[in-house]
Order: structure tokens, then C-alpha cells, then sequence
């Protein structure tokens, strides 16, 4: 028990006197983790309401793929995004590996099949009757996709909520495609792994804090939108 209490004290005695480090490894996991989110929600959305809506031969195919990818383990994309930025690699020349850009490359990858994948499925459960009454009503395809957006917000919000948080709790990718190096890629979550293995207990409860304020803050945030969007 001592080991919790000690360990609470020191990190809370951490925070408080501004530790340069854990704060630069904090401005950077949002940095990745921002960047990694913002283009996974560009590009998933889209990608969604088009798996969604359309039907074109070869859908469930994609479908299985994207929830195949739903269900990656973060290591296993790491593993391959690692070879493929290798030195001698196909994309090795571009000098990316063991930087914060792979990172936010292994984050993309294990949060675009989540935002597609939800995104995907809200479209699939939209009632068909409004489709048609929309068409009915002389909708232009943009004023009908408009529509569907907003029947949608709730789970689109949803999905990007779940997406944030598989990028937030990441671990195993970042630490095998940017190193953990001190200054430079060290994250949140990497930095905890590594503390806990040098018996550095009150570290790693300091960043586990500011890690879970972290996540309330910005899910608060997300779910306030959403919320506020249902009353709309």
C-alpha cells in the first residue's frame, strides 16, 4: 500500500513544481495524437458515407476488411509500418522512422478502420423511407448528404470519440515506430512503459494522471458537442 500512497505523493509533487519533461512529453503526445485524429476524421467520414450509401461490387469485401482493421493489434501495424520505413525498406529513403511523423502514421492506421467502420455503420441504419422521401423531395446530392449528416452526428461524433481514444491508449506501435526517445518521440504512454520498468512507480503515476486528464478533458469536450447538438 505504501507503494501507492508514496508513489501518488511524489508524482503529485512532480506535477506541481512543473517537471520541463513530463510536460514536453505531454505537449507532444497531444501534438501526435491531434495530427493523427484530425486526418483520420477527414479522411474515415468521407470514406464512410460512401461505404455506407453506395453499393458497388467487391462492399463486402471492404467491409471485412475495415473491421478486420478495427480489430488490429496496434503492434501488428507498427511491425509493418516499421518495415515499410526500414532503412531498406520501399519507403525507407524517406527518412521517417523513429520520428513523431511515425507515429502519427501508426496512429492512422489504427484509427481510420475505427472512424470508417462507425461512420460506415450509421449510414447502413439509416431508414430507407427517408432516403426516399429526401429523393422525393428534389434534394440535390449535396443538400441530401447535408441531411444525412445531420441525422448521423451523434455516431459520427461517436466514432470519432473511439478513435481518439485507440490513439490516446496506444502504445505498442508508437514504441516500435518512434523509439521513445527522450526529447523527441517520447510519448505518454511509451514513457509510462518505460518508467514501469525501471521501478520508476511515482513517473509513471504522474503521467498516467495527466494522461487520463488528457482524455477526460477531450472526450468532455466531444461529448458537450454532442450533446449539444442532439438538443439542436
Amino acid at each position: 500500500m505504501d507503494l501507492f500512497v508514496d508513489g501518488f505523493i511524489k508524482a503529485f509533487q512532480m506535477l506541481l513544481s512543473g517537471d520541463r519533461e513530463i510536460y514536453e512529453i505531454t505537449a507532444t503526445t497531444l501534438k501526435v495524437c491531434l495530427t493523427a485524429i484530425f486526418f483520420s476524421t477527414i479522411v474515415g467520414i468521407p470514406l464512410g458515407v460512401l461505404l455506407g450509401l453506395k453499393s458497388f461490387v467487391g462492399k463486402k469485401i471492404v467491409l471485412v476488411l475495415v473491421n478486420i482493421g478495427m480489430g488490429l493489434p496496434p503492434v501488428v501495424a507498427g511491425l509493418y509500418i516499421t518495415m515499410l520505413l526500414w532503412r531498406s525498406g520501399p519507403l525507407g529513403s524517406f527518412g521517417l522512422l523513429y520520428t513523431t511523423h511515425a507515429i502519427i502514421i501508426a496512429q492512422i492506421v489504427v484509427s481510420l478502420p475505427i472512424i470508417i467502420g462507425l461512420t460506415s455503420a450509421a449510414f447502413q441504419q439509416i431508414d430507407q423511407k427517408m432516403l426516399i422521401q429526401i429523393r422525393a423531395l428534389g434534394a440535390t446530392n449535396l443538400q441530401r448528404l447535408g441531411l444525412l449528416l445531420r441525422e448521423t452526428k451523434l455516431a459520427i461524433i461517436a466514432a470519432i470519440m473511439a478513435g481518439f481514444g485507440r490513439v490516446l491508449a496506444e502504445v505498442g506501435a508508437a514504441m516500435m515506430v518512434g523509439g521513445n526517445i527522450k526529447g523527441d518521440t517520447r510519448i505518454l504512454t511509451t514513457s509510462m512503459v518505460m518508467e514501469v520498468s525501471k521501478g520508476n512507480f511515482d513517473v509513471a503515476i504522474a503521467l498516467s494522471l495527466i494522461l487520463m486528464t488528457l482524455a477526460f478533458m477531450i472526450m468532455f469536450i466531444l461529448t458537450s458537442l454532442q450533446q449539444r447538438k442532439q438538443r439542436v
